[in-house]
């Protein structure tokens, strides 16, 4: 049997396969479709100081090979999170990571700071959140401003630190190296990459903020691309996603150089897909007659 086993970020994971931020809730509908232990992780639904309703108006809308959504970063907050949330997560037995967004850097530190005192395995930070006091901007769009940031977090972050990125940075390789020098532990990416959709029948918008987030098969040529690009510029694990739909999707992204992976819209199509993925993924690695994922990562 291959051995799936990934040892990143002074944490053991079963397997690479994530549950992605905002495809997954907290898990607690998938439990009740599948073992969630058999998941590497799960990451949570991105996380903010205070309860946040979300935005108004629809929020999903397929397109071909993919999902828009602007679902506004509806969460109940980190104290309700740590509260009644993360100790059922942490019942499955498997690494979770807290997802948290902040629209300027004392909504960062104080979520680090609460994040601190619970048993939470490790932190995913969201810098495509617009800092508010700094005319809206993405954190993540120019590398000085995301190293900035990073090193401020890092040096209060108790726990394994890993920065998610987004695709409208000005440079991937750049970023990944700022956030590498300001001491991630590792970075994920793509974030969804922003898109349109308008409903001619009414001559509008489809989306209340115009703009929404794209995700789904469609952006993963472009996700392996940047992954890729960011695995080549760092030493730290890279965790790669965008548009993963099955297991040589994943085997893509970790010859590219990811060490781990994300299921994100996928989750919608088929609720247990993770489940097929780490299935066909150990097949195809006895198959080929693949000890360890090590031997083929990065190799391209």
């Amino acid at each position: 049997m291959a051995n799936l086993e990934t040892n990143v970020m002074r944490l053991k994971f079963n397997n690479p396969i994530l549950a992605a931020s905002g495809t997954f809730g907290f898990g607690e509908e998938f439990s009740q479709i599948y073992d969630l232990s058999i998941l590497g992780g799960i990451c949570s639904k991105g996380l903010t100081l205070h309860p946040k309703s979300g935005n108004k108006g629809i929020r999903l809308w397929e397109t071909p090979m993919g999902l828009m959504n602007s679902i506004g970063l509806e969460n109940p907050g980190i104290d309700e999170f740590i509260k009644a949330e993360l100790p059922r997560m942490k019942s499955y037995d498997i690494v979770i990571f807290a997802n948290l967004g902040g629209h300027c850097e004392e909504d960062y530190f104080e979520g680090i700071y609460k994040l601190n005192d619970t048993n939470v395995d490790a932190v995913e930070l969201n810098i495509s959140c617009p800092n508010v006091k700094s005319g809206g901007m993405a954190f993540g769009i120019k590398s000085s401003v995301a190293y900035e940031i990073v090193s401020k977090v890092r040096r209060i972050c108790k726990k394994p630190l890993m920065v998610k990125l987004s695709p409208n940075a000005e440079n991937i390789p750049d970023m990944a190296v700022a956030c590498e020098a300001a001491g991630a532990d590792a970075i994920s990416l793509i974030n969804t990459i922003q898109a349109m959709a308008i409903d001619i029948k009414n001559k509008k918008a489809v989306f209340d903020n115009i703009y929404a987030g794209l995700s789904g098969p469609c952006v993963k040529p472009v996700a392996l691309r940047m992954v890729h690009e960011a695995a080549k510029s760092v030493k730290i694990p890279v965790c790669g996603l965008g548009g993963i739909m099955n297991a040589t999707d994943v085997i893509e992204f970790i010859m590219a150089g990811a060490s781990l992976v994300q299921i994100g819209t996928a989750n919608f199509i088929k609720p247990d897909i993770a489940k097929d993925i780490i299935h066909d993924l150990s097949d195809f690695l006895d198959n080929e007659n693949i000890k360890s994922l090590d031997e083929i990562r990065g190799i391209i």
